[in-house]
């Protein structure tokens, strides 16, 4: 069965078994871990191999449960992929460009790509004529784009691997009809760079870190950390990119750039000042306080979160509302954190064991493979 058909099946098993009163004490120990994030301030590589040290705590606890007495190492494989959708969909809000260093890098990303797809082509990045086929590129962009859509790791990651897959089989397919022998990475990247420029993918930067941080990392082998490394390289890439990175004359390149941004002021499109603002408190955040000092009124250390504490409504401007909306949106969940913690914490020990349903706008189902080129068959390392 392919990866695409299974996980939905994998998801909804891993639910209905957790409605199991049997399940009891499983469904405690993965509501403790959502609330134990609450405790504590946003540190994403702690964060990370918390949640990698439960998903292996999980998997013995699972493996030595009634509820999977006899099961095959497949099947025990799908729960811990059903586990990790359900946390990692719980935390989103939490874990998912979580600092405003990510912020700044995604905005900052985000500008530099809109500003190279008014000139770049793909003779800059030395791509071979015989391997340039624009119009079939736009199918490998369109998986591309669709990873800010899904919430779980492994979801995004298959958008990703999706694209790669595209581009691979475009290249095969033009290295075949033209002769042409392949280079191996030397053609794939410099492609994948060019797909990456032309998709200009919502929040790259996060979702290639939340990938890293999140998705089990026994699945980041093989074929998929090859597509994987392939894009953290091809961000890099894009991140430094500048005339010596390019088959472009220096002068020619300054002035495409400065061309660009003219474009960009005419059409009235800008940098956000509220990110410069973040950006700059981002050094000053206190690492987080313990539990204890969470709790009390009096501190004030954790106010360096929230750089509009000491504003006035005249100095603010409407390109804070976005960052507004996501300060607003943190203190919402963390308040409700607190109190489900609270709550849980009286609860009786005789609780029913059902697990939280997934918030609204989640995906059940992992982005969808378009066209035969995508070859999702393949399941090594998903």
């Amino acid at each position: 069965m392919d990866a695409s058909s299974s996980q939905p099946l994998t998801f909804y098993d891993f639910l209905d078994r957790m409605r199991n009163p049997a399940s009891l004490d499983l469904v405690r120990s993965i509501k403790s871990f959502i609330v134990s994030f609450s405790f504590y301030a946003p540190n994403p590589e702690n964060d990370g191999k918390r949640l990698q040290d439960f998903l292996v705590t999980m998997e013995d606890a699972i493996r030595d449960h009634p509820l999977w007495v006899g099961a095959t190492e497949e099947e025990i494989d799908s729960a811990i992929e059903g586990l990790e959708k359900y946390v990692m969909t719980k935390l989103f809000s939490r874990t998912f460009a979580a600092s405003p260093e990510d912020a700044k890098a995604d905005q900052e990303i985000s500008e530099k790509i809109s500003l190279l797809q008014n000139f770049l082509r793909p003779e800059h990045l030395d791509i071979p004529a015989v391997l340039q086929n624009e119009a079939s590129w736009l199918l490998a962009e369109k998986e591309l784009q669709k990873v800010n859509a899904f919430k779980a790791p492994r979801e995004k990651l298959l958008c990703i691997l999706n694209c790669c897959r595209v581009i691979n089989n475009l290249l095969l397919n033009a290295a075949m009809s033209e002769n042409h022998i392949l280079a191996g990475a030397d053609d794939f990247l410099p492609v994948l760079i060019y797909v990456t420029i032309k998709a200009n993918p919502p929040q790259l930067h996060s979702n290639l870190k939340f990938i890293q941080l999140y998705r089990r990392q026994e699945k980041l082998v093989s074929e998929v950390a090859y597509y994987f490394t392939n894009l953290v390289s091809a961000k890099s890439f894009i991140v430094d990119l500048d005339a010596k990175s390019l088959s472009m004359d220096a002068v020619e390149f300054q002035e495409s750039m400065e061309a660009a941004r003219e474009a960009h002021k005419a059409a009235g499109v800008k940098p956000s000042p509220a990110l410069d603002r973040t950006a700059t408190l981002a050094g000053q955040m206190d690492p987080g306080p313990s539990r204890k000092m969470w709790f009390r009124e009096t501190d004030t250390r954790g106010l360096s979160n929230y750089p509009f504490m000491e504003a006035k409504a005249g100095e603010l401007t409407v390109g804070d509302v976005e960052t507004l909306l996501s300060l607003y949106k943190d203190v919402v969940t963390k308040y409700t954190n607190l109190c489900r913690a609270v709550k849980r914490l009286s609860m009786s020990k005789t609780e029913t064991p059902v697990l939280v349903p997934l918030s609204e706008g989640t995906h059940a189902s992992p982005p969808q493979p378009e066209g035969r080129t995508t070859n999702v068959n393949d399941k090594r390392g998903e």
